[in-house]
């Protein structure tokens, strides 16, 4: 069964840069079955798919996010990590790591997500 864990700091001030690991459980992110990815939910918005990092380090990333967005992955540690630079108050969300299977659609949404972690909320204000 596998088990997805977020973790990182829960208030930063504009202008900072958010970083968020999510340590996976139950299963290597090297293996070549999922997409190892970061969504996130605003306060009265749908879920934002942000970015996703394959198996074999790949990654992919919101358009409109790339600008500011990176993922990253610490294999010995069996963790993935999103980087957001220059955070607003609009990046006040609650942010989730997930996890799909290969097979399937475009990684660009959250259709296919089928393991979540439970989320940490993110506030950015002044």
């Amino acid at each position: 069964q596998v088990q997805l864990q977020e973790s990182g700091p829960g208030l930063l001030k504009p202008s900072q840069t958010l970083s968020l690991t999510c340590t996976v459980f139950g299963r290597s992110i090297t293996i070549k079955y999922s997409y190892w990815s970061w969504v996130r939910q605003s306060p009265g918005k749908g879920l934002e798919w942000m970015g996703a990092i394959g198996y074999s380090g790949s990654a992919y990333i919101s358009p409109s996010l790339k600008s500011r967005t990176s993922i990253s992955r610490d294999t010995s540690k069996n963790q993935f990590t999103l980087q957001l630079s220059s955070v607003t108050p609009g990046d006040t969300a609650v942010y989730y790591c997930a996890a799909r299977p290969l097979a399937g659609g475009s990684v660009y949404t959250v259709t296919f997500l089928d393991c979540w972690g439970q989320g940490t909320q993110v506030t950015v204000s002044s």
